[in-house]
């Protein structure tokens, strides 16, 4: 961004009038003072000539009709900055004004002495660099405020304090076990390769004042990224862009709602907004034109997700040749006679994925089920597992990470051996050396379609949309590009890559090595598999 833009920017921050729901809560405050008290002195960028602020009053702060501090751009900056839902994200194409908009949103309560605010970013590195532009921002905008680099927060005059830190790995939560917040805001959020810290940080969004105040989770991102997957199912699958809706559940897609046993049982939690952002709302940098050519020269995926804001496309993506309308199908009931099996990644912390594979007779192999979930003991992913299997008439094998075989301490089964007791059976996954790159070119041949069955040798049933929606998505390893990112969301493609590992079999009882087959080997032969 051109330093010209960010000083435009800079100087045009005015909080929008908003929702009534924001501007009567800032009102309604106990000292009645908003950001706008005293006049600020000009804003301007470093060794760039001051342009003065335009002096405006709005309804926002009427009463006091007090000098704009901060203009948004018209449009999606704005409706952003005026939003009232539990949950918003500001995102799409780059060069939209998204960072500053995000810097711009606490100041709606700030110099409230009970307000508490939390912005993070992924890395140290990127925190320095929104740290300067607050640094830039905010002393002009509240005159007084103060920055503890200790610390790390703004605290206004008032008393006020937004924290400026960083979540890099899904532990570094727990600094805020305690802690409550009444703002929390997420910049660049699909750099967060799991939901894993926004959905922890919701359990920090509380406060005593939140009658006056307001509880809100703000994020802005562009499309790609390690967390697109769950990004997009979170926030720009379930309603059109710009409208707002009901929270859904990332694994599931049904509505949030109050637990059975609660007076509110069934009904909604709260709301969420996907607001997009172009390149073209943002008429200081629209207008100068470099931006654009330099967006235009970019390669195709990078160019649809940074200039026309696509989520439909991911910037690295392992599976390139994953077509919807070719490896996706209806659902329908699996022949008794088709040999069924089902492999696992478990993981109690994140999220375990279990699929469930039919071995066509001509060997294309269709994943029929999907199970994923969080925070479920092996034990209890057993019962789980055979509760869905009922119907199914049993399961040639199941083929688990091989990882969970190992003991955890002296004492006690294996997690392995605890399913293993439970009657839902397991035989380790293949981790030897070079398993991982030969499972990925696998799925990449059983994703081509077949010159002599003219249809693809791997598909997926409409059901496991979270299957659908995580491998064409999950990006390569910018290290490794022979191997996936593996910070990313990928334990359904740990799980299908386990599966198709087994070189499964249309016949897989009837393996005769003295006898001339088609298709794979087995991988091991004791096993059968």
């Amino acid at each position: 961004m051109s330093k010209d833009v960010e000083k435009h920017l800079s100087l045009n921050v005015s909080l929008p009038s908003g929702s009534k729901k924001r501007s009567r809560k800032l009102r309604s405050s106990k000292h009645k003072e908003s950001v706008h008290t005293q006049k600020p002195a000009e804003i301007e960028a470093p060794q760039q000539e001051p342009i003065p602020a335009q002096v405006v009053a709005t309804d926002y702060d009427v009463e006091e009709a007090q000098e704009v501090v901060f203009r948004p751009n018209p449009g999606p900056q704005t409706s952003f900055l005026s939003s009232s839902e539990r949950e918003v994200l500001y995102g799409g194409a780059a060069g939209g004004g998204k960072s500053y908009a995000m810097l711009a949103d606490p100041l709606h309560g700030l110099n409230d002495p009970n307000f508490s605010g939390l912005l993070v970013r992924h890395t140290t590195e990127e925190l320095r660099e929104l740290i300067q532009k607050s640094q830039e921002l905010y002393p002009r905008a509240i005159p007084g405020i103060k920055w503890s680099e200790r610390k790390s927060q703004w605290i206004s005059p008032r008393g006020g304090r937004l924290w400026m830190s960083y979540l890099d790995k899904d532990t570094d939560v727990t600094r805020y076990q305690g802690q409550a917040f009444n703002w929390i805001g997420f910049d660049e959020l699909t750099q967060w390769p799991t939901p894993y810290a926004w959905d922890y940080m919701r359990s920090r969004l509380r406060s005593a004042h939140s009658r006056d105040l307001g509880l809100y989770m703000r994020a802005t991102t562009n499309p790609g990224g390690a967390g697109h997957a769950w990004v997009k199912k979170m926030f720009i699958d379930p309603a059109p862009a710009g409208k707002d809706f009901w929270a859904t559940d990332v694994e599931s897609g049904k509505t949030i709602t109050f637990p059975k046993g609660h007076s509110k049982e069934g009904q909604p939690l709260f709301k969420r907004r996907f607001i997009p952002a172009s390149l073209f709302d943002n008429p200081y940098l629209a207008e100068e034109g470099d931006y654009e050519a330099m967006l235009l020269s970019l390669p195709e995926h990078q160019r649809k997700q940074l200039l026309e804001g696509n989520w439909d496309v991911n910037e690295g993506a392992a599976f390139p040749e994953f077509d919807r309308t070719k490896h996706v199908i209806e659902h329908f009931e699996i022949p008794e006679s088709w040999s069924r099996f089902r492999a696992c990644d478990y993981g109690y912390g994140s999220y375990t994925g279990v699929l469930w594979f039919a071995m066509a007779p001509d060997e294309q192999l269709i994943v029929y089920r999907e199970l994923y979930v969080s925070k479920v003991t092996a034990s209890d992913l057993a019962d789980l597992i055979l509760e869905a299997e009922v119907e199914d008439g049993g399961m040639r094998y199941g083929v688990l990470d091989s990882s969970l075989w190992h003991k955890r301490g002296d004492t006690g089964p294996s997690l392995a051996e605890q399913m293993n007791m439970k009657g839902c059976r397991w035989r380790p996954s293949d981790r030897s050396r070079g398993s991982r790159v030969a499972g990925k070119n696998e799925i990449h041949r059983r994703l081509k379609v077949d010159e002599f069955i003219e249809k693809p040798m791997l598909v997926f049933m409409d059901n496991c949309r979270n299957t659908i929606a995580q491998i064409p998505a999950i990006p390569l390893d910018k290290k490794n590009p022979e191997d996936v990112d593996t910070k990313a969301e990928d334990h359904l493609y740990d799980a299908l890559r386990y599966g198709i590992m087994t070189r499964p079999r249309s016949s897989i009882w009837d393996y005769n090595p003295a006898k001339q087959r088609t298709g794979f080997q087995a991988s091991d032969p004791s096993f059968g598999y």
